[in-house]
């Protein structure tokens, strides 16, 4: 089974402002994580959502319902996120993304079935990851759909690794390749999908502090606007 590591960077980048005028200024597809400027922070961009549904209430366990199977049923993050990564995959190549990384310049390896710890290209790193993903939702052993089945033992904990990946993903995103999703007009969509994912995650304690912090700011940012 395959697995996942950070390990942070010596560069840390700042909260430099970006103007509007500079997105088309930068040349698209080429890696953006060696920017100080986080344009995800910049309230123009906050504040836009696809939907004013109420999050909380979206995320929260209905009464009655097993936390296990409203985990399970919550599966459905795999399919918007794995759709909204393909929309950016022509930017996210080997030479523009030569290592899988987040804010900060975060870097993330991948762990292969022998332990071996992997340093590879952005787009590897997230088919190992959506494939790992996959290969779990499809195991009936893991994810059982016939009635009277039950949930294996460390069902949260592969949960929880499913969910950090899905973070990271959307962590690279904002990091490398924003400027193209705003080319995009994605943005309304990311800020919600993300929202949303943070949110579930805080209800169900799905992530460790040190694997959100790379974008805390972003997290409380976008807090202020639900």
């Amino acid at each position: 089974m395959g697995g996942c590591h950070s390990y942070p960077s010596a560069t840390k980048a700042d909260s430099k402002s970006l103007q509007p005028s500079d997105i088309s200024n930068e040349k698209l597809g080429i890696n953006n994580n060696n920017l100080e400027a986080r344009p995800y922070l910049q309230q123009q961009y906050l504040c836009q959502r696809i939907t004013h549904t109420d999050m909380f209430a979206l995320t929260a366990l209905p009464p009655g319902v097993d936390k296990a199977e409203w985990l399970a049923s919550n599966m459905a993050f795999f399919k918007h996120i794995n759709l909204f990564s393909s929309a950016l995959s022509e930017f996210c190549t080997p030479s523009t993304c030569p290592t899988a990384c987040g804010p900060d310049n975060t870097v993330y390896v991948w762990t292969d079935d022998h332990g071996r710890k992997l340093k590879c290209s952005a787009p590897l790193y997230f088919d190992y990851a959506m494939s790992y993903i996959q290969e779990l939702l499809t195991d009936e052993d893991v994810f059982p759909t016939k009635a009277g089945s039950v949930f294996p033992t460390g069902f949260v904990f592969l949960v929880q690794k499913v969910f950090l990946l899905f973070f990271r993903t959307l962590a690279h995103i904002y990091w490398s390749h924003y400027r193209e999703t705003l080319a995009l007009g994605l943005h309304p969509h990311l800020n919600t999908l993300f929202t949303h994912l943070t949110l579930f995650c805080q209800q169900h304690a799905l992530l460790e502090p040190e694997d959100i912090e790379p974008l805390q700011d972003l997290i409380t940012a976008l807090g202020q606007q639900v």
